[in-house]
């Protein structure tokens, strides 16, 4: 749909609000960007650090986290077409050093189901294998024992640990680095200077700190700026000014060309990308299908393509119509993303666009009554153990301990109570940062729940 005139004035709601938004939301600081036909239009707004005070700009670099997962799928997609790689295809016929803990799900995973989420093993590992360029290929030499989960193919379940084999799969193709397939392939054709692929490259710019909530609450400078290299094709490090965030979506709007003209990916490729691989469960903040790196959201007026990302006190979201050829994102450092996310790139969306998003789900006024029987118990993957139980008046109780590397960055243990939502799945009577998080319960096994969903698939443990 080209450009339409008579849309409402994008840059003066970001010249006279965004400002008072960030404020009124805790937000430390944060950048936006808005892609309408051929204008990108920026505003920021508050400090880089509450440690330094130094003001953000709209030049200052912040993490895109998971994000991250598109530019890793785009890279992917210029080896399908340059005929390198078959997305059907087991990884290992290119990966033979691929070893997982199941040995028959490992010969059998796809490409394809990596890209969807679908592959079926643990995908929250964040081990640390140093910082030099072989951290991704030491990485993968780490998950001989990774638990298959699910059957590859049966059902979704984010998987950080998919994208960093995806990233290694880059590497050996490309016979180099991530990092440099990176700057080489998209971030140096499209002209997008402000790309810093780790520290050494976001420290010689304005670059945003996270932030944690304090004891009392209030927002503090989280401790450490960026997660393990090892998880860079996963979204550890990477980061980025909000426009040129957008000059990355532009050219997936224009049909995988760079400004100058260069083919930087197909046409198909492009297509192929927001193509509709796997539905999801009822779950809080995620879209209704995953397509291939994209996070797809069905609404009754166009088809909107996204993923949102977080690290250490920062988080970054996404949301394009490609119809219209309308783009917004939203670059933050802590305090309440949601709200602010609310109040800028969903009222965005809906008054250029007309595009209304999905509201999140909130629990029933009056939940409805089930045996909740067969969900009590256990269930442990790598980051968090979680317990089930019943409070005694039918309510299911959640206790999430955090372990390993999430425990390691500070976050604190959670207890949700949870009402009857719709299904067997079950929603937080109380928001957390604005979010009423929904769990599904999803498989059986013994008359019992295999799994509780909350976009990770969490096993049974008992």
């Amino acid at each position: 749909m080209p450009h339409d005139p008579t849309r409402p004035d994008a840059a003066r709601f970001l010249q006279e609000s965004f400002a008072d938004l960030v404020a009124e939301h805790g937000v430390p600081g944060a950048s936006i960007a808005v892609l309408v036909g051929d204008q990108v239009i920026t505003a920021a707004a508050g400090t880089t650090s509450l440690a330094t005070g130094v003001e953000v700009d709209t030049e200052t670099v912040f993490q895109i986290g998971s994000i991250t997962k598109v530019w890793t799928t785009t890279l992917v997609m210029q080896l399908v077409d340059e005929g390198l790689l078959d997305l059907d295809r087991p990884v290992r016929d290119h990966l033979p050093e691929l070893v997982i803990g199941d040995r028959a799900a490992g010969e059998v995973i796809t490409t394809r189901q990596l890209l969807s989420h679908t592959a079926g093993f643990e995908g929250d590992i964040f081990t640390d294998t140093g910082r030099g360029e072989d951290a991704v290929e030491r990485y993968v030499a780490t998950l001989s024992d990774l638990p298959q989960l699910f059957a590859p193919g049966e059902t979704f379940s984010y998987n950080n640990t998919g994208f960093v084999v995806l990233g290694r799969l880059v590497e050996v193709l490309r016979g180099q680095p991530y990092d440099q397939v990176l700057l080489d392939r998209i971030a140096r054709p499209l002209g997008l200077a402000s790309v810093s692929p780790s520290p050494y490259e976001a420290i010689l710019r304005r670059a945003a700190t996270g932030h944690m909530p304090g004891a009392d609450g209030a927002p503090e400078a989280a401790p450490t700026w960026a997660l393990a290299r090892s998880n860079a094709p996963a979204g550890s490090m990477l980061a980025m000014t909000a426009g040129d965030l957008l000059g990355f979506v532009r050219m997936h709007l224009n049909q995988g060309t760079a400004p100058d003209g260069t083919q930087v990916l197909s046409a198909a490729a492009v297509e192929a990308m927001r193509e509709r691989q796997v539905d999801l469960p009822l779950l809080a903040g995620m879209g209704d299908a995953w397509g291939l790196g994209w996070e797809l959201f069905d609404t009754p007026q166009d088809a909107v393509v996204a993923h949102d990302g977080g690290t250490i006190g920062q988080a970054a979201f996404l949301r394009v119509v490609p119809e219209q050829g309308l783009a917004v994102a939203l670059l933050t450092n802590g305090g309440e993303v949601f709200g602010l996310f609310n109040a800028t790139v969903a009222r965005l969306l809906e008054e250029l666009g007309g595009v209304r998003l999905p509201d999140r789900p909130t629990p029933p006024v009056v939940p409805g009554k089930v045996d909740v029987g067969r969900f009590l118990g256990r269930y442990a993957d790598t980051i968090y153990d979680i317990e089930v139980t019943e409070d005694g008046t039918g309510r299911l109780v959640l206790d999430r301990t955090p372990k390993d590397v999430i425990a390691e960055i500070g976050e604190q243990p959670m207890r949700f109570s949870l009402v009857h939502l719709d299904g067997d799945s079950f929603i937080a009577a109380e928001p957390v940062r604005g979010i009423h998080v929904v769990f599904a319960f999803i498989g059986e096994t013994d008359g019992k729940a295999k799994y509780v969903h909350y976009g990770r698939v969490v096993a049974r443990a008992d």
